[in-house]
């Protein structure tokens, strides 16, 4: 039987290409919640754009090889080793500056929560040449057709 877990969160999924952030929120920080959000993510995805994701070792991650059935590869950073997943520790700080911790994720609609990611995802970045995620993630998805 699963712990009951965390109070409830959110959980983030960042394509490595565009830089594009993709997020649910979840009941409690737990396995079967973490998996789902990944499915729900991934598998709106296509397949260019769902081969391999970065986890950490959190225990809510146990359920991982759930995603090999969606043809998706997985990966842990060290423990310890966050700049192993970089790209993902970057855009969660970018998420806490609209919802900071301590943030109860109850009080946040799903519509909230996809208009903060719509403004993140529509800031240009430098990595991308000044471009944004959407922008790269757009023409990214539309070459892979």
């Amino acid at each position: 039987m699963e712990s009951v877990g965390h109070r409830s969160g959110i959980h983030t999924e960042v394509e490595r290409v565009s830089r594009f952030l993709q997020a649910r929120k979840v009941a409690a920080i737990t396995s079967l919640e973490g998996i789902a959000a990944q499915v729900s993510i991934f598998s709106a995805q296509p397949a260019m754009a769902r081969k391999s994701t970065t986890m950490d070792n959190g225990r809510e991650n146990h359920l991982h090889m759930m995603l090999h059935e969606h043809g998706m590869r997985t990966y842990f950073a060290d423990p310890y080793s966050s700049w192993q997943r970089g790209t993902n520790e970057n855009h969660n700080g970018l998420l806490r500056r609209y919802l900071p911790k301590g943030t109860d994720f109850n009080k946040v609609s799903d519509e909230e929560l996809q208009d903060i990611i719509g403004e993140i995802n529509d800031r240009p970045k430098k990595v991308l040449g000044f471009k944004t995620s959407a922008e790269v993630y757009n023409s990214y998805v539309r070459c892979s057709d």
